[in-house]
């Protein structure tokens, strides 16, 4: 590319320019944000192709990526709840509480919030949900999350064990790990180490997996922990790429720790 054609693109970025040109700027900070968004989940391939791509690797990144995993920082990665939420569906199922009231709006509002990080709201929902049923194990394992997520352990656990007396297999193993969380939070660690032990074996969670291998690391475990940390980062390689970027956060603290023993 010839010295020309090089001062020709860079003339476009200087200050002048941009703030006499709406949509130049607007690309340019949009493009930004996605790249500072791919370096930040170390997809290193992504920010190249955004800083040579100007504005359409961006767009792509922002619906295959971005879209996908949610901001980094933002939401709860790592800690999923069943379905996902828009704009639209919090509109449609306000305007339903509106109408009908009925409890499993409330709850399905208060999931949303959830998977939004929006844990103040989804907390209300979740009472608002158990005050029209007070018995839906749904509602009481999601609210017992949302308090855990809080860091309001004494809290949580009581209503995660209430709901897996009710269903020791709730969600499919989650609420089994947020009560795992929650006495680790309460610093109950031969608890938490059963209670991820009992995870594991029906499920590959790297949730599980990286947090039991903290345990074992901490109380001397050190082999059985390197055991644990190798089979998460070789499974890995195997998930799907929408639970790989979920999974980017245990990833990083795996490497970490496993670096350290």
């Amino acid at each position: 590319m010839s010295s020309a054609v090089l001062a020709s693109i860079f003339g476009l970025f200087n200050l002048e320019n941009l703030l006499s040109n709406p949509i130049l700027l607007a690309t340019t900070a949009f493009q930004l944000w996605m790249g500072i968004d791919a370096l930040r989940r170390r997809e290193f391939l992504w920010a190249i192709f955004i800083l040579i791509g100007w504005g359409f690797s961006a767009v792509l990144y922002f619906f295959m990526v971005y879209r996908v995993a949610g901001p980094v920082g933002g939401g709860l990665q790592g800690f999923e709840l069943p379905g996902a939420g828009n704009r639209r569906r919090i509109r449609e199922l306000q305007s339903r509480i509106h109408h009908l009231d009925h409890a499993r709006n409330h709850l399905d509002l208060a999931d949303i919030y959830f998977a939004q990080g929006k844990l103040g709201l989804a907390e209300a929902s979740y009472r608002e949900s158990l005050k029209r049923d007070a018995t839906d194990i749904d509602a009481i394992a999601h609210l017992g999350q949302c308090l855990q997520r809080q860091n309001r352990a004494a809290e949580a656990r009581p209503l995660l064990e209430q709901a897996l007396a009710e269903n020791p297999h709730h969600d499919y193993g989650h609420t089994m790990m947020a009560l795992a969380e929650a006495q680790m939070g309460l610093g109950d660690v031969a608890a938490a180490k059963l209670t991820w032990e009992k995870v594991l074996a029906r499920n590959n969670y790297a949730r599980a997996r990286i947090q039991l291998a903290e345990l074992l690391a901490a109380s001397g475990e050190r082999e059985r922990a390197r055991k644990e940390l190798s089979e998460a980062l070789a499974d890995d390689v195997h998930v799907p790429s929408f639970q790989r970027n979920r999974d980017k956060v245990w990833m990083r603290r795996a490497r970490r720790l496993l670096a350290t023993l």
